[in-house]
């Protein structure tokens, strides 16, 4: 009975030991893939529901998408200009992402870490908040959230 339950106490400890791997494993092939940018919203950091302002790509900057792959590679490809003339230029770099705090943290060439908490993340959605650069953008001595929407 005591190789037994040795046996079981083990294997409970093996499987859960992988299951963090898991999960990261699961939400990097969610994550995987290119996205456009949806919206842009700054929401009061008072009560992280009221927007303060919202922004919606539109143009030529509604073709700019970000791409994560599997083996940590990000690039984000701006795409700008006005009318039917528009111009992209492509910046690679990397990222890690803690699938256990929902914490993705993107590292262009020749730029800063920025880390973003994982709102959301779906096969189709994918919403992230900054965690640098917090603003008080209304003036109320809180600083406030800025959440990025994507869609595939």
């Amino acid at each position: 009975m005591k190789k037994y339950l040795l046996l079981f106490a083990f294997s409970a400890l093996a499987l859960s030991s992988c299951e963090d791997d898991d999960v990261e494993s699961f939400e990097l092939d969610m994550l995987k893939g290119e996205w456009k940018e949806t919206k842009e919203e700054v929401i009061s950091g008072k009560d992280n529901k009221t927007v303060i302002n919202s922004i919606v790509p539109t143009g030529c900057s509604a073709k700019s998408t970000t791409e994560f792959r599997i083996d940590y590679y990000a690039a984000y490809t701006a795409v700008t200009g006005i009318g039917a003339t528009c111009t992209s230029a492509k910046t690679e770099g990397t990222y890690t992402y803690d699938a256990e705090k929902k914490i993705l943290v993107i590292k262009y060439n020749n730029d800063n870490e920025r880390p973003y908490r994982v709102d959301i993340l779906s096969s189709s959605e994918l919403r992230l908040v900054e965690l640098f650069d917090s603003i008080d953008y209304d003036g109320d001595q809180v600083p406030d959230q800025v959440y990025r929407s994507y869609k595939r």
